[in-house]
């Protein structure tokens, strides 16, 4: 459990809480393997672009995140039996109104980024923003937040996933491949395991608030073997794309970071409680691992291809 003892209210540490920087790893993982895929595809990257696009990552990934704060505590599902992370305004931190005026300025940075990526390519952008930060929004908001349905891991990889490994690579080249697309697929269903996680120590709380989450839908030993799916399916994608290009080997770089994926279902089976906080953080320290090794075998496979 997550010390609050020695925050202050409106301080600099409550933002953090609302704003969760532990999680970034998940927003920045697909931008960083994205921009060494187009690297390797192309030989080129625009480093201005890219650092725009990693800066946009991390607002969106903050937005959800205080999206989540402010919404949880307006629904009033803040019980005695949630084991989850502290939440800035259920604790009176900060406020709704705070919070609420930090998911505006974080909301208008996105959008002047957004706006200069028009510039570079297509009005389309704009809907992928305006769609990013509305799924925010409605993972707690809205008359049927997707928190309280089966759906978020699926939202997550759509976002977190598809949309950032895609978006990132279109904005560099302004083109779609085949191995983006599984790429993205596979930095997508690690994300969604890091949900996983989350629900998956939250049902019995969130069963007691008619929160029917993927974790309280499918009950322990399926939510545990989607889990695992989440986990090692990714690393079945890459060898696909090695299938596909002999020449891409060096991305099996990835599969250094397998032995940290092996034992965290073990962990889900065996942990309970606060002790799945520890599980949550080293899944997306898995996903941080595995984008980090594929972008050291993309950017391997680019120097082989483009520079040698």
């Amino acid at each position: 459990m997550t010390d609050v003892e020695n925050v202050s209210a409106h301080s600099v540490k409550a933002w953090l809480l609302a704003i969760r920087p532990k999680t970034f790893g998940v927003a920045v993982a697909p931008v960083l393997a994205s921009l060494a895929v187009c690297l390797s595809d192309t030989g080129f990257i625009n480093p201005v672009t890219a650092a725009l696009t990693a800066l946009l990552a991390i607002v969106m990934q903050a937005i959800t995140n205080m999206e989540n704060d402010s919404g949880y505590t307006k629904r009033k599902a803040e019980r005695t039996n949630r084991k989850g992370l502290p939440r800035a305004t259920s604790l009176g931190l900060l406020s709704i109104k705070e919070v609420e005026i930090g998911i505006l300025i974080a909301s208008l940075i996105g959008v002047a980024i957004t706006i200069y990526f028009i510039y570079l390519t297509h009005w389309f952008f704009l809907l992928v923003t305006v769609a990013s930060i509305a799924a925010a929004y409605l993972y707690m908001g809205g008359p049927r937040p997707i928190a309280y349905t089966p759906y978020g891991e699926i939202v997550v990889f759509i976002f977190f996933g598809l949309v950032a490994a895609i978006g990132t690579y279109y904005l560099q080249v302004q083109d779609i491949s085949v191995t983006i697309l599984i790429v993205g697929c596979a930095l997508g269903l690690i994300a969604s395991a890091v949900l996983c996680v989350n629900n998956f120590r939250d049902r019995e709380h969130d069963e007691s608030i008619h929160r029917y989450t993927m974790a309280v839908v499918l009950g322990k030993s399926l939510t545990v073997a989607a889990y695992r799916l989440m986990l090692f399916v990714p690393y079945g994608l890459i060898l696909c794309i090695v299938a596909m290009d002999w020449t891409r080997y060096p991305y099996l770089l990835v599969f250094i970071s397998l032995w940290k994926a092996w034992k965290l279902p073990q962990e889900l089976t065996n942990k309970t409680g606060y002790e799945l906080n520890g599980t949550l953080f080293a899944t997306v320290k898995l996903e941080v691992f595995f984008a980090l090794t594929l972008t050291c075998g993309a950017l391997i496979h680019a120097y082989l291809k483009w520079f040698v």
